[in-house]
């Protein structure tokens, strides 16, 4: 008898599990948000409105169809931030402390697909930046209840009080954006309690700096050097949030519809809040609707760059930005080398953040122009519909107040940009850095003279 040979199905690559697992979480999601048990009036809840609110959960969005305090019940919140717990870590994050719950030692494969999602190339180290991201992320959500529950216990009671605590730290830690306060304008009702504010504002920074800048400082030894991604990630995020507050005070001083009609220190306080919430954590403390054009342009940039990479921060992430930025004033003073702190840069790191801004920015227009004809027949400003896709694709979830009524297209294309936001950026990622390893082609062709400006 001839032996038959069976094939080996080649296994999954990092992109493809992280995008199924993802999918499989929104569809769960999905499927128990539409049952009466998750709203308030005890009725089911239509497809639309369970998957878009899943979506935006799981993607640690922030955008609703629907006020999250008012039409979700107790269980329908709990599933909610069930799932923006579990997107914000992330979905390896969450297989990994299965396994160490289980007591299930991880494959080699496994801790290449978590050091891959997070950047790292130490294999050997994952279990031990797994626990340190879950111990760090139930220390800082713990905290940061801690502080919420000095207001709300006194305004809504202790139960009530310490839900929402918890449910708004973890919201902020993830830079999710979702509230359940149930009065309409998100976070607003506390735009001037410095507490509260400030309080979010920590939240938002330290879950967007991403993980292996945690890892450093909790590893931290005396004498020890930080890398240069760290510099470079928090060099970047004081130049982002400063700047934006800077833009913030200077475009709305005046503006009686936003900051206007404050106080100079709640001024101060709730530009910062403006420029920290545009970094993709979506909680809003003035009416985004109401900005100044100038204001809502800045803000598209913001959010577009988004936080730290392997962070529980949305958009092409500013590190991207910040090697582009770099590359181009390389090429302005006419150096060859991209240095950043006496260390040089690799080409290979210029081009994949050229090709993220470039995939991020095509799927920004192409959106745009979808939900632009499918809009054809509403009075809708052009920039505020540039003001939701951006939003959307960079999972910050600020609005200028159209998602709830938008067509079903429309909302349909802002759930893809929320699922690519978080999914795909990070799909897209592996992918390049999957690819960097390979040799070049034996066949290679003549230099072509292509001019460029």
């Amino acid at each position: 008898m001839e032996n038959i040979k069976k094939k080996r199905r080649k296994p999954m690559n990092t992109a493809t599990v992280m995008a199924l697992g993802f999918l499989a979480i929104i569809m769960i999601g999905t499927l128990l948000l539409m049952l009466p048990i998750s709203s308030a009036s005890g009725e089911f809840t239509s497809p639309m409105t369970a998957s878009f609110t899943a979506v935006s959960a799981t993607c640690v969005t922030g955008l609703v169809v629907v006020e999250s305090g008012v039409y979700w019940s107790a269980f329908g919140k709990c599933l909610i931030i069930l799932l923006i717990q579990i997107g914000g870590l992330g979905f390896m994050t969450m297989a990994v402390l299965l396994s160490v719950i289980v007591r299930r030692s991880l494959s080699p494969r496994d801790r290449v697909l978590v050091a891959a999602s997070y950047g790292i190339t130490d294999f050997g180290g994952v279990n031990l930046l797994v626990k340190r991201i879950l111990l760090g992320t139930l220390t800082i959500e713990g905290m940061g209840a801690l502080l919420l529950s000095l207001r709300f216990i006194p305004d809504y009671g202790f139960g009530k009080g310490l839900a929402y605590s918890v449910f708004h730290s973890i919201s902020a830690f993830c830079n999710a954006g979702f509230d359940i306060l149930g009065n309409g304008d998100s976070v607003g009702a506390y735009a001037k309690d410095p507490v509260v504010s400030i309080t979010l504002m920590l939240l938002v920074l330290l879950g967007g700096i991403g993980f292996p800048v945690w890892n450093e400082f909790i590893g931290y030894k005396k004498g020890q050097r930080f890398s240069v991604y760290t510099k470079f990630v928090l060099i970047l995020s004081l130049i982002y949030v400063v700047g934006g507050a800077l833009i913030v005070a200077l475009l709305e001083w005046n503006n009686p519809e936003t900051i206007g009609e404050m106080g100079f220190g709640e001024k101060i306080l709730n530009s910062f809040f403006q420029s920290v919430t545009w970094r993709t954590a979506g909680f809003t403390a003035v009416d985004n609707a109401a900005l100044n054009e100038g204001t809502k342009l800045a803000g598209l940039f913001v959010m577009f760059s988004g936080g730290a990479s392997a962070s529980t921060a949305g958009g092409v992430k500013i590190a991207t930005i910040g090697i582009i930025m770099l590359a181009a004033y390389t090429v302005a003073v006419g150096r060859n080398d991209i240095n950043f702190m006496r260390r040089r840069i690799p080409m290979e790191a210029v081009m994949r953040a050229l090709s993220l801004v470039v995939i991020q920015l095509i799927l920004t227009v192409v959106a745009t122009l979808i939900c632009t004809a499918v809009c054809s027949n509403m009075e809708i400003s052009g920039i505020d519909l540039l003001y939701e896709v951006v939003s959307a694709g960079a999972t910050v979830g600020l609005t200028a107040g159209l998602t709830p009524s938008l067509p079903i297209a429309a909302k349909i294309v802002l759930m893809f940009m929320m699922y690519f936001g978080r999914v795909g950026i990070l799909t897209v990622t592996c992918s390049l850095m999957g690819r960097g390893s390979q040799t070049s082609s034996a066949l290679t062709y003549p230099d072509a003279n292509i001019l460029i400006g």
